[in-house]
């Protein structure tokens, strides 16, 4: 058994204290936490931003016809891009999107960290968009009515109304959009980007030995999972709460 635990010491020294390669962890995680956020925040915006343009079109594309037909036009030309990205984005894997991104699109970049936000951003927003779109279908048309005989316009009774309302209906799912983008960004070392996982990979590049550093990236991995979906629960079952 002594010699059991003097050879987990020597690859615990050998893994993270030489050379100081535990840096190469912590810096992996810092940016892969970076990249989770800014990408999470991207992915908000630009799903809600869809969504709602879809969802406006869905509902509102017989009386646009009938009325408005300039705004009509418009927003069928902007419901049919919003399709368009949806379909790329949802039925091409992350990583080719990341690497086009990369060598294609930002070529000349020298910021990597900033490509894969944009790329993971935008990949998040699609499937975002649709968890938006959902929610917003959900929601009863007397809703939108309400808010019409209170004197809000369509934008204002979304805002006042409606979004209050489906925020708290999709939280749980969008919480587990974030835990999968989370995980997504293990692929950024394709691009050279040192996240946690490249950080585990050039240790054992070093080292030769992929035991240490693999399992203590998996661990890092599964104990962020593990907080975020403790964090999900606890929103789950708080919301049920206030349903009461």
């Amino acid at each position: 058994m002594s010699e059991w635990f003097a050879d987990i010491k020597a690859e615990f020294i050998l893994n993270f204290i030489d050379g100081d390669r535990w840096k190469n962890i912590t810096g992996g995680l810092l940016n892969t936490i970076l990249i989770t956020i800014v990408a999470a925040v991207i992915g908000v915006v630009l799903g809600m931003i869809v969504a709602a343009i879809r969802t406006t079109y869905d509902k509102n594309k017989e009386s646009l016809a009938r009325s408005n037909k300039v705004v009509y036009v418009i927003m069928s030309f902007l419901n049919a891009v919003c399709k368009i990205y949806l379909a790329i984005f949802r039925g091409t894997p992350v990583v080719v999107q990341l690497l086009i991104m990369f060598f294609i699109v930002f070529a000349s970049a020298t910021n990597g960290v900033g490509v894969a936000m944009l790329a993971f951003g935008i990949n998040s927003g699609a499937y975002v968009a649709e968890i938006f779109r959902g929610g917003i279908m959900s929601i009863d048309n007397g809703q939108f009515e309400a808010g019409r005989s209170l004197g809000f316009n369509y934008i204002q009774t979304m805002m006042i109304i409606v979004m209050p309302q489906v925020i708290k209906s999709i939280l749980p799912t969008l919480l587990n959009e974030f835990i999968a983008l989370l995980k997504e960004t293990s692929v950024a070392g394709y691009v050279g980007i040192t996240d946690l996982t490249r950080g585990g990979n050039i240790i054992r590049g070093v080292t030769f030995s992929p035991f240490m550093p693999l399992i203590a990236v998996a661990l890092i991995y599964l104990i962020m999972v593990l907080l975020l979906t403790y964090l999900v629960g606890r929103i789950e079952r708080r919301l049920k709460k206030n349903e009461r």
